[in-house]
């Protein structure tokens, strides 16, 4: 397993600690930044799609904020960039 794997376990038992996720997918795109400059530091480039009930009345940007705090821990040394899709049950298309 490498250590983008194992990073993701991780996130996947902090967001599923934080939220009641109904859908969770978690994507290294680290090979797509290989070269810049951030990869450097060994952080990794990871795409999150979550979808919870929690993120019923909020904005996009207090959803985002909400999953920073949840992974705050891995800032900056596993994590350097992350894409957020924050839904809520009724605007995921599953």
């Amino acid at each position: 397993m490498s250590i983008n794997q194992e990073r993701i376990k991780q996130f996947e038992l902090d967001l599923r600690g934080a939220f009641s996720v109904i859908e969770l997918h978690i994507e290294d795109e680290s090979h797509l930044h290989a070269g810049h400059a951030g990869a450097a530091s060994g952080g990794g480039h990871f795409k999150v799609t979550i979808v919870a009930p929690e993120f019923s009345g909020l904005s996009q940007v207090a959803r985002h904020r909400c999953i920073y705090a949840a992974l705050q821990s891995h800032f900056p040394a596993a994590i350097h960039a992350l894409t957020i899709r924050a839904l809520t049950p009724s605007e995921s298309t599953n």
